[in-house]
């Protein structure tokens, strides 16, 4: 077996029993991906605490053009700014997501249209599409009839939930007008209602019991 596969095959093969680590994507263009810096660490400790998840409570950094990127099953990235990504970074990014693992992008606001010409370099082939009501992440273990929650005001657009598959598989999910990432953040940072809190926190949830099984 080539030993690239057996590679990924180690990395992404773990349960929800296993203990693993997510990490925030680093990327060019002058965008802030340092944003939130509080977000993950409150989701880790949410999901260990209610879905029963072993991830190492202190979140990692990792360059999208890294080989380290494959030590990850789950990457988030968030912004407010532009986004760049290299024809090496695409083709890491591809391989990755190809290979199992899973890119959330999380529009902490402006970030829409730099994502989707990014992403243009990434799956040159394939078509972005909006991810239905019945969809795992809507329901895998909190219920969201009505899809992404609506945590901070921005444009006062509908939340919207937009994504790339592979073989039938969720494999990046962007999410913009909703904010999750604030949400996650710790409660002094935003001073959101504690309910509107914990919507985010549970759909935060969803997509990490979804990156983790599929």
């Amino acid at each position: 077996m080539n030993k690239r596969i057996l590679y990924l095959i180690l990395i992404f093969g773990f349960h929800l029993c296993e203990s693993q680590s997510i990490a925030v994507l680093k990327y060019d263009g002058g965008g802030d991906w340092y944003s939130n810096p509080t977000a993950l660490k409150n989701l880790i400790q949410f999901c260990n605490t209610n879905i029963l998840t072993v991830i190492n409570k202190k979140p990692q950094s990792v360059e999208a053009g890294s080989a380290a990127i494959f030590e990850y099953p789950f990457i988030h990235m968030t912004g407010h700014g532009n986004v760049v990504f290299s024809e090496s970074d695409s083709k890491n990014l591809r391989t990755y997501l190809l290979s199992g693992g899973f890119l959330h992008i999380d529009d902490n606001y402006g970030m829409k249209p730099y994502v989707i010409e990014a992403l243009k370099n990434v799956f040159p082939s394939k078509k972005m599409t909006e991810i239905p009501l019945s969809h795992p992440i809507y329901n895998n273990v909190y219920p969201f009839p009505k899809g992404l929650p609506k945590i901070h005001e921005h444009d006062g657009l509908a939340p919207k939930a937009l994504g790339y598959f592979h073989k039938s598989k969720l494999v990046l999910l962007f999410t913009y007008e909703s904010d999750l990432g604030d949400g996650w953040e710790d409660s002094n940072v935003h001073n959101d209602p504690e309910d509107v809190r914990l919507k985010a926190l549970k759909m935060g949830a969803n997509i990490i019991k979804y990156a983790f099984e599929n």
